[in-house]
């Protein structure tokens, strides 16, 4: 069996949630996922959603070519299911890997299209995750109107310069199904965190969004555990995606009195930090 290509793309959580205000912004942090086309088919066990078929289905609509022969092989650091982005990963690395293998020349934007299409056509995502998408591929953080096209969904992006420290509370795969009307119902906490994201205040619309998630999510432990974590001198705590994963942000100097209290949580804890630069380009 040879690998015929290689590519990896990156985790993400989020700043603000596409359900409440139909925009959303996420950045990248450095979890990766690796995709491997090889030259012989494989089981992929993890694929609940279908998600490799789907890719396959939207890239020959495209017009693109798939090679005679071939199969999947998936190696990722991301939780599945818990608000870490770990379907729009696989899905850039995946399109990333058929765009080397087959010499099709795909920009950024134009992977992205094809990987929301992907996630689409399988129903793992409510939103299209057209903003998880993008931080999946690309560093720092980007506010994205996902009813624009994706060349023209960009509307505000910029980047985190401090040195900071992330940690990943996983607390299991998402056990409530997301409610749409209830996010609809948290709209004044999503404006907030969008007036804190315009400011430029990334950590304060972490803080909020993570909060207006929580209570459509009916997840009173989140905010339990965000709230006794800010108090702690966390500089951040929030859900990210629908959850349940929380995550929480720390300068560098901070992150032994954060890393002490997360003892006391009966949960995994997964430290990593944002995403710097495009360094996971294709292999």
């Amino acid at each position: 069996m040879n690998i015929l290509a290689e590519a990896e793309s990156n985790a993400a959580i989020s700043i603000l949630h596409a359900v409440g205000l139909d925009k959303g912004c996420s950045i990248g942090i450095n979890l990766k996922a690796t995709v491997k086309l090889v030259s012989e088919p494989q089981k992929i066990d993890s694929d609940y959603h279908g998600l490799f078929q789907s890719i396959e289905i939207v890239w020959k609509e495209n017009g693109f070519p798939l090679p005679e022969k071939y199969g999947w092989q998936v190696s990722s650091e991301i939780p599945i299911g818990q608000g870490l982005k770990s379907s729009s990963a696989i899905s850039c690395a995946a399109i990333k890997a058929l765009n080397q293998a087959t010499w099709t020349g795909l920009n950024d934007s134009e992977i992205v299209n094809l990987a929301v299409s992907s996630q689409r056509k399988s129903g793992c995502t409510i939103t299209g995750s057209l903003d998880d998408t993008w931080a999946s591929i690309s560093s720092g953080w980007k506010l994205v109107d996902p009813n624009k096209s994706v060349q023209e969904s960009i509307l505000l992006e910029g980047k985190i310069e401090d040195e900071i420290i992330i940690f990943l509370i996983l607390r299991g795969r998402r056990k409530k199904e997301v409610n749409i009307d209830n996010f609809k119902k948290q709209s004044r906490f999503f404006e907030r965190a969008l007036d804190s994201l315009s400011n430029d205040s990334i950590f304060q619309a972490i803080s909020t969004n993570g909060m207006a998630v929580a209570a459509a999510m009916e997840d009173d432990e989140a905010v339990r555990i965000c709230n006794k974590l800010i108090s702690r001198g966390a500089i951040a705590a929030g859900i990210t995606g629908s959850g349940p994963a929380i995550s929480v942000i720390s300068f560098i100097q901070d992150s032994e009195i954060i890393r002490q209290s997360l003892n006391d949580l009966e949960y995994e804890i997964v430290e990593t930090n944002f995403l710097k630069n495009n360094i996971l380009e294709l292999i």
